[in-house]
């Protein structure tokens, strides 16, 4: 860095992420962020200090009053009151949870909305669900992926009938990278009397979040992306204060119970929030979240998006340079507002692309259906060296036919 030169939010945080090989270029699409150099020493004290000498000490001392902090932090990214969130489950889990909350207070023709193209998991409890009521509510699964993206939204509010009673959608869509307008659609939703459940996991801890601005009812999201948690890290749910009384947890578990350790042999819940938690909180896991979520509001969600706009803007001119014959196209949007932190190049070659990408030239994307290769922008490690890596890789890649040497079969994680 140049002695007068501003220092980005890389030059600030990277060195505080574990980074053995600083030559790879770590581009995943955000399935699993890198980890916090202070998550080793938080696991560390809490495998052998809070578990190791202190036994079940630790659960008063230490481990109920962590999931309250982490619950207090992460309502901050998303600009909620602490008692509006829960940490714990998985993001399908949560969306369970909401989802059918919400269907056991809906009339027999009501319907729920959601994108063809949402990410699989939310679909498939979607669709479990609905199949559950025997009829009384359907599921309708608009596709959206033949609009353009000034029709996005436009076809969506069309869809939103009076019989719509529930709106699904990813606040960033885990392929394009589109952005949707929370606040617009919510607004559409109250209008029809419809409830929205968001799903942030692809915008939390990347992009500001105000459930306050955009009225918003619902969401659920994971730590293990953005707010590089961990693998397999606990998820998060936002309930609005004013649906609390309104909605039941379908599932009646030991720490949604109003006195857990009453160990009553009837269930009562709890009020607020705390009804829709479950079972034991998993401790480890949690404890490996809160660095991530620390890191994050250190640096500033407005500062991260601006940084991360940067980015792929950097990363599109130069996939743009890209000369047409080598078969790349953009997916992502090129505009700034409907824009998430990651972006997406399709080629009839993606899968054997990626795999080159990962093992002839250290840059490390993942690889989509269909034939669509992401490369997830985290500022707070991510800098230029590693954007003009990956287009690099990107043009040599075809240009030296480097990908034919990998089999088009698609196997493991990626």
């Amino acid at each position: 860095m140049a002695k007068n030169e501003i220092p980005t939010l890389s030059d600030l945080f990277r060195e505080r992420f574990f980074i053995d090989d600083p030559e790879t270029a770590y581009l995943d699409g955000n399935s699993l962020g890198r980890l916090p150099l202070a998550t080793r020493d938080i696991l560390n004290q809490v495998i052998q200090e809070q578990w190791g000498r202190e036994l079940i000490r630790s659960w008063n001392q230490h481990w109920l009053p962590l999931t309250l902090r982490i619950r207090e932090k992460i309502a901050k990214l998303i600009g909620a009151e602490t008692d509006e969130v829960l940490v714990g489950d998985s993001t399908s889990v949560n969306l369970f949870k909401l989802a059918q909350a919400c269907l056991d207070t809906f009339a027999p023709g009501s319907k729920v909305l959601s994108d063809s193209t949402n990410f699989p998991s939310d679909l498939y409890i979607l669709q479990g669900l609905c199949a559950r009521t025997s009829g009384r509510v359907v599921l309708n699964q608009f596709d959206l992926s033949h609009c353009s993206t000034e029709e996005i939204e436009n076809s969506l509010v069309q869809q939103m009938t009076q019989s719509t009673k529930l709106v699904v959608l990813s606040h960033v869509h885990y392929q394009s990278g589109y952005l949707f307008s929370m606040e617009r659609l919510n607004s559409r939703a109250r209008e029809i009397g419809a409830k929205v459940i968001w799903d942030v996991s692809h915008s939390v801890g990347a992009l500001p979040i105000d459930v306050r601005k955009s009225d918003c009812d619902m969401l659920v999201g994971c730590c293990y992306k953005y707010l590089n948690g961990g693998p397999g890290a606990p998820a998060f749910l936002y309930l609005r204060r004013e649906l609390q009384s309104q909605l039941r947890n379908p599932i009646q578990g030991w720490f949604g119970a109003a006195d857990p350790f009453a160990f009553s042999d009837i269930y009562q819940p709890q009020h607020g929030i705390e009804q829709f938690a479950v079972g034991t909180p998993c401790v480890l896991s949690m404890a490996a979240i809160e660095p991530g979520v620390d890191l994050v509001l250190e640096a500033g969600v407005a500062q991260i998006r601006t940084r991360s706009l940067e980015l792929t803007d950097r990363f599109i001119e130069g996939l743009e340079s890209i000369p047409n014959v080598f078969g790349y196209s953009l997916v992502t949007p090129r505009g700034k507002d409907h824009r998430g932190s990651h972006v997406s190049v399709r080629h009839e070659h993606a899968w054997q692309i990626t795999q080159s990408l990962i093992h002839d030239f250290k840059v490390i994307p993942d690889y989509r259906e269909p034939s669509m290769i992401r490369f997830g922008i985290t500022p707070l490690y991510t800098n230029e060296t590693d954007i003009e890596r990956a287009v690099t890789a990107l043009r040599r890649a075809v240009g030296e036919r480097t990908y034919e040497n990998y089999s088009r079969e698609k196997r493991g994680v990626t």
